[in-house]
């Protein structure tokens, strides 16, 4: 039945346990601000998270809240055991969805970046994927005992 699997889908690409950081990220631009932080501590963002912006990124409306030079880019991270070596890579939105559709459970961590200052911060964290125990790796080892002699 070619119906019989869009609930399944669209189950895996519904966004679970979603955490916003946006208070946080408040507060650390706020005690910035104050003078209790210094740009070091929050400009320092690595050249991996730099060129996983520039490969992977998404560029949105927001302006860099430090230098206000360029607009941000957010970066996805896909964490997850039925990932495999795929787990703990930036993963564009495309991509991210196709994951979700063939793996188990699995979490994003969305970064946004700035790339002149170096700026970053965690902005959210949410879940998706296949319900525990249907993704890839689960299908592929039952796959492998049915044709075992």
């Amino acid at each position: 039945m070619p119906g019989a699997e869009e609930p399944a889908g669209r189950a895996a690409l519904q966004r679970r346990r979603v955490v916003d950081f946006a208070l946080r990220r408040r507060g650390v631009l706020a005690e910035l601000q104050a003078g209790g932080l210094s740009l070091r501590e929050v400009c320092d963002a690595d050249m991996y998270l730099q060129r996983a912006a520039g490969f992977h990124g998404e560029t949105t409306e927001t302006v860099c809240p430090v230098c206000r030079k360029e607009n941000l880019t957010e970066v996805s991270w896909v964490f997850g055991d039925d990932l495999g070596s795929s787990s703990g890579s930036a993963r564009s939105d495309e991509e991210i969805a196709q994951l979700a559709l063939t793996h188990d459970q699995f979490t994003v961590h969305v970064v946004e970046v700035c790339r002149s200052c170096s700026w970053n911060h965690l902005v959210l964290s949410y879940e998706v994927g296949l319900p525990e125990g249907t993704g890839r790796r689960t299908r592929r080892a039952a796959r492998e005992l049915r044709h075992r002699p």
